[in-house]
């Protein structure tokens, strides 16, 4: 099953049918060994932290945030995106937003590390951003390990997870110098954003009340509502963002995403935004949709236009 959706998955995206061909004769070919490990390299869960992580309530799979490592095989150009499923901060998208994306990722020859982050009503601010935050700076740390450029790190979320995405792009430090580990004195911030149908604003107009209410509690201080609030955060040193949102989705308002791409365009932010008529809130990669379907070869395109889907020093 897993095989037949990544070859489904992939065959979506225009130009890359080589790729598929290649997992469909894996099983006949001998391993090759690239940045991104073995062609046949399974998907790799680590945790965030050994032992507890910071703020446990317990140690149950839930209080235990980690990072699944889909290593891009053969082609691997060096990219890495940091894929944060969405769920209302209640629950997690695993499949349809994160492993389908993480394949999808891979058929381009980008390397992708899926989200496990800790959820409400359990957890409140800022320990999912602690944990995304965390996840950066693994991978920056790491990046030669897992076959990815340090200055090549980016994160996508879809709807909570894209609220959660968004916050990492607008809540960012350069790391701490001088701590005892060396993960922590790393950047935290992304080097681009990608936003799928994300929650964005607290305005009670247009926000999400369960992500915020799963966030931050039945009764959060109005400032924390306002900084969470990331179009209101937005600064020319916001990472470069590709967003999409339907303009039938019901569940998060599309101003949303058009509330934080004017901000990005008035801070002189690169950034693309695609509002589709048609679909409805939390359809991942969209397989059955003629119109939506077609996001993930924009961004693609977005990807390839900044120089993202090759190796440093390549002819595009």
């Amino acid at each position: 099953m897993k095989s037949s959706m990544i070859v489904l998955v992939m065959a979506t995206i225009c130009g890359v049918g080589a790729s598929a061909r290649v997992h469909q004769s894996a099983s006949t070919q001998p391993p090759a060994r690239a940045a991104g490990g073995d062609l046949d390299t399974p998907p790799q869960e680590i945790p965030l932290w050994e032992g507890a992580a910071p703020g446990a309530l317990g140690t149950e799979d839930a209080d235990k945030p980690t990072l699944t490592i889909y290593r891009a095989p053969r082609v691997a150009n060096g990219t890495g995106v940091i894929v944060a499923p969405g769920g209302g901060y209640g629950v997690l998208a695993m499949d349809h937003e994160g492993r389908q994306v993480a394949y999808w990722f891979n058929a381009m020859g980008v390397s992708a590390f899926v989200l496990k982050y800790r959820l409400g009503p359990r957890y409140h601010h800022p320990v999912e951003l602690g944990d995304a935050q965390r996840a950066i700076r693994i991978v920056r740390t790491r990046a030669q390990e897992f076959g990815v450029l340090t200055d090549r790190i980016g994160m996508m979320g879809f709807s909570a997870g894209g609220h959660l995405t968004a916050t990492a792009g607008t809540h960012f430090d350069a790391g701490k110098a001088g701590a005892a580990d060396p993960i922590d004195r790393a950047s935290s911030r992304p080097d681009f954003l990608i936003l799928g149908y994300p929650v964005i604003s607290s305005d009670p107009a247009i926000a999400h009340a369960g992500s915020f209410r799963n966030l931050l509690g039945e009764h959060p201080d109005p400032r924390l509502l306002e900084d969470l609030s990331n179009d209101l955060r937005v600064t020319p040193e916001t990472p470069p963002t590709f967003l999409f949102h339907t303009d039938a989705d019901t569940g998060v308002p599309a101003e949303n995403s058009v509330r934080f791409y004017l901000a990005l365009r008035k801070a002189k932010v690169p950034a693309e935004m695609h509002i589709f008529e048609t679909g409805v809130h939390g359809v991942g990669l969209a397989l059955n949709d003629p119109s939506l379907s077609t996001w993930p070869t924009l961004l693609m395109n977005w990807l390839r236009a900044r120089g993202l889907l090759t190796k440093p020093g390549t002819v595009p």
